[in-house]
């Protein structure tokens, strides 16, 4: 049975998609079977791996709204085992349009938990923001991984988050475990990135990824190129950070 797992931070740049994409590619190399959810109404998820969000008919939006199946929304990628559920701007309605309907947390829940079987991975790439969008994705998921940049406000705004995981945990999904605090961003050779390491390390121990995440002009480029670094530049300092990652949360699931 397949882990659903959101990606989330409210605080924007600090590298949830690129966890996201990347990530997903990773455990695909590693011969899981993966499928990437973009809730996210960015929608750079979808882009990130190639596809053209303006092409995009159904995706998450209709996800929620239900008005077609998760089967109806998934394509297939270019990376080997992964699909993807894209996303559209159309997505920034949704938190409007569910606001009056019954049950609007599980809306995700009940239209992607059937999937576990088909799955070893679902990753869901969440919007900075703790709004319906990212409640629905931590009401549906089993673990949440939330990374973390190594710059000055790192730790501003986690409080609220772990806060908000903890009232989900208690109001909607009493089964809602921390997958990890991830390390995002770093560079070795500021004293600032390994003071946050310290800090954070010091603060959550068991609770953060072992593998850090490094600063890497390869990893900002394959975007733009709609591709996942394992893609773009498997050779990359980027791209053997993402493995290890992948490997990491392979062990620890004894998957």
């Amino acid at each position: 049975m397949g882990k659903i797992i959101a990606i989330a931070n409210q605080k924007g740049g600090v590298g949830k998609t690129t966890t996201s994409v990347n990530l997903a590619a990773s455990l695909g190399v590693l011969e899981k079977k993966v499928l990437l959810i973009d809730a996210d109404p960015q929608a750079n998820a979808t882009s990130g791996l190639g596809i053209d969000v303006d092409s995009v008919q159904i995706g998450t939006y209709q996800l929620l709204e239900h008005t077609n199946s998760a089967e109806e929304a998934i394509i297939q990628t270019s990376s080997p085992n992964l699909d993807l559920i894209p996303a559209h701007i159309d997505l920034v309605a949704i938190e409007i349009e569910l606001v009056d309907k019954d049950k609007r947390e599980y809306m995700m829940q009940k239209a992607i938990g059937h999937l576990r079987d088909q799955y070893d991975y679902i990753l869901i790439d969440c919007a900075p923001s703790l709004g319906l969008l990212t409640l629905n994705a931590l009401t549906a998921s089993d673990s949440v991984m939330i990374p973390i940049q190594c710059e000055y406000f790192a730790l501003e705004g986690l409080g609220k988050l772990l806060n908000t995981i903890k009232s989900v945990q208690k109001i909607h999904n009493t089964s809602l475990d921390i997958e990890g605090l991830l390390l995002t961003m770093y560079d070795s050779r500021l004293r600032l990135s390994n003071q946050v390491v310290e800090e954070v390390q010091k603060h959550f121990s068991e609770m953060v990824f072992k593998t850090i995440i490094q600063r890497n002009v390869r990893l900002s480029e394959a975007p733009s190129y709609g591709e996942s670094i394992i893609n773009y530049d498997a050779g990359s300092k980027g791209a053997t950070n993402y493995l290890s990652l992948g490997q990491e949360l392979i062990t620890k699931n004894n998957s």
